[in-house]
């Protein structure tokens, strides 16, 4: 069978598209288009984000250990997931605060408002810090190991300890005991040295204040490990708190105002108070939050409930890893958490960086 074929149609066939040619014609041209918009969306997710400042991050850098954790899942994030790069400032609560409101420091991850509740209230009335984000309940006693508890029944309240003083003797002042307070500079170095007062506690025992955290923290456990009597104040949640069997000695009833002036270097009447549930937060320098609206955002999400604090602080105390490690391992472990801080984008971009 042949096909005769007009030249005409022939002609025209050639010359002028096809019903089938253009419609051909149109799903290449949209295949194309659809293939250049797919290749600039991959090509833009490649491109590493741009910070929002252009220079490095200030973060300060308190010395316990759940601050050296939270700061470093803070670096990884602003590096992996905003193009940011950071540094960290070491520093100490109150020294902390005057730089934040100098504008020195950027961010302070952990604030422990009843450690300065009376210098913050002042900074924020200022104008020139936020606070931005609650992280977690933390809390603060004093304490005794289990083992004093039951060498001596009758120790129950810190009130008590002028009683005892011969079974915390202190190696440098022999005549008295020696109680072991916050590390100095520390915030609550301040409401250590104001309770030990208005609890009359300077004629039977002197107040210890180690140099660092570090110091406190290696002094005690090794007076735990020989089991010597030892009575101290300590935070949660905290490595130490959890790996060791104490028991709290008890203190007046919490009172509002009372606490307050604990909370002042200059109290001048101190009275004494038990500790509340202490609020931690993080704030920020108030012209950082304008120059960083993006990064301000997350960091206002980051919070941690108290058993994952907790377990990583284990973690940490278990492998004796650096705090950069920590975090790490928090961030491989938690994700659950953390992404809920951060927009898709930048979640995904610190998930594939892990």
């Amino acid at each position: 069978m042949s096909l005769n074929v007009n030249p005409s149609h022939s002609a025209f066939f050639l010359n002028a598209p096809s019903r089938f040619q253009r419609i051909a014609l149109g799903l290449g041209l949209a295949t194309a288009l659809f293939g250049f918009a797919a290749a600039s969306n991959v090509a833009q997710a490649a491109q590493p984000p741009q910070c929002e400042v252009d220079r490095p991050l200030k973060f300060g850098g308190m010395n316990w250990e759940s601050n050296l954790v939270l700061v470093e899942v803070e670096r990884f994030i602003a590096d992996k997931g905003y193009g940011c790069k950071s540094e960290v400032l070491p520093t100490e609560t109150l020294p902390a605060l005057a730089a934040l409101e100098r504008g020195d420091l950027d961010i302070n991850t952990e604030i422990w408002l009843n450690s300065v509740a009376e210098p913050w209230a002042k900074a924020e009335a200022g104008g020139k810090v936020k606070r931005i984000g609650d992280i977690y309940m933390g809390g603060e006693a004093w304490f005794i190991p289990r083992y004093t508890a039951e060498r001596l029944p009758e120790l129950k309240s810190a009130a008590d300890l002028p009683k005892f003083k011969d079974e915390f003797k202190d190696p440098e002042e022999p005549s008295k005991g020696r109680f072991y307070g916050c590390p100095a500079g520390w915030g609550c170095e301040v409401v250590s040295g104001n309770l030990f007062n208005a609890l009359k506690l300077d004629d039977s025992f002197t107040l210890f204040s180690p140099g660092t955290g570090a110091t406190q923290k290696a002094a005690l456990t090794a007076a735990y490990k020989r089991k010597e009597n030892i009575a101290f104040y300590y935070w949660y949640p905290t490595p130490l708190v959890g790996s060791l069997d104490l028991v709290k000695l008890e203190l007046p009833a919490y009172d509002k105002e009372k606490h307050a002036c604990l909370t002042d270097p200059n109290c001048a009447d101190p009275q004494p108070s038990a500790y509340p549930d202490n609020p931690v937060f993080t704030a920020v320098a108030t012209k950082f939050s304008t120059d960083a609206p993006k990064f301000t955002e997350f960091l206002s999400k980051v919070a941690v409930p108290l058993p994952v604090m907790d377990k990583v602080m284990a973690h940490m105390e278990e492998t004796e890893d650096e705090p950069a490690d920590v975090a790490k391992w928090f961030l491989q472990n938690e994700g659950d958490i953390w992404s809920k801080w951060l927009p898709e984008d930048v979640a995904a971009r610190v998930k594939a960086a892990l």
